[in-house]
């Protein structure tokens, strides 16, 4: 049984730098596995959230077009890494820095998807809270939610233009990881990417 729907209260939840929020979903997106920290985190017991759409924990001001782009990438197996605002069942909120994979079973088939998820540092938040806060105030413009994404869409594709950057390296200059980058993807805004809205 899916909860009821959760009203958030502004608490912001915090995990240890060294914990690691770990799940597991079917192709659907349905939960099949979650960890402690995980259940901990968001809030819910085991039971009520196997099963369940990981969009359970979707918090309202997570911007639309960052979803968009997530299941783009998956549905072409690759990965993605993100920053993500959560919803937890008691409606505190939490920040991630997630990173999202396909999972393949012994033919290479996807057959799920596996996301660690990590505590952001405050300098990325610093940057992406004002950043999905235009995003949200873009979407909010438009009623039909595929206008919506494409709207908010074309506004991340100029904020990264002004920048010089692709969004993974947008992601890894905000991580301030000396790690190279993941190979450039398609730009937001092209076919690919499109063809999904």
């Amino acid at each position: 049984m899916r909860p009821t729907t959760v009203v958030p209260t502004g608490v912001e939840r915090r995990f240890g730098e060294d914990e690691v929020i770990v799940t597991k979903t079917d192709l659907q997106g349905r939960l099949t596995y979650a960890n402690d920290v995980f259940l901990r985190v968001s809030a819910y017991p085991e039971e009520a959230m196997l099963g369940q759409p990981h969009s359970m924990i979707r918090h309202p001001e997570m911007p639309r077009c960052v979803f968009r782009l997530l299941w783009d990438t998956l549905r072409e197996g690759r990965e993605l890494f993100a920053y993500v605002i959560n919803l937890a069942g008691d409606g505190a909120h939490y920040w991630v820095l997630a990173h999202v994979t396909p999972s393949r079973g012994a033919d290479g088939a996807v057959i799920g998807y596996h996301s660690n998820r990590r505590l952001p540092s405050a300098s990325a938040l610093a940057e992406i809270r004002p950043l999905y806060a235009r995003l949200l105030q873009e979407e909010a413009r438009h009623p039909r939610p595929a206008d919506a994404i494409a709207a908010s869409t074309r506004l991340l594709e100029a904020e990264l233009a002004e920048r010089g950057l692709d969004y993974d390296r947008f992601l890894w200059s905000l991580a301030g990881s000396g790690r190279t980058a993941p190979a450039a993807r398609p730009a937001l805004g092209s076919p690919a990417v499109r063809s999904a809205a």
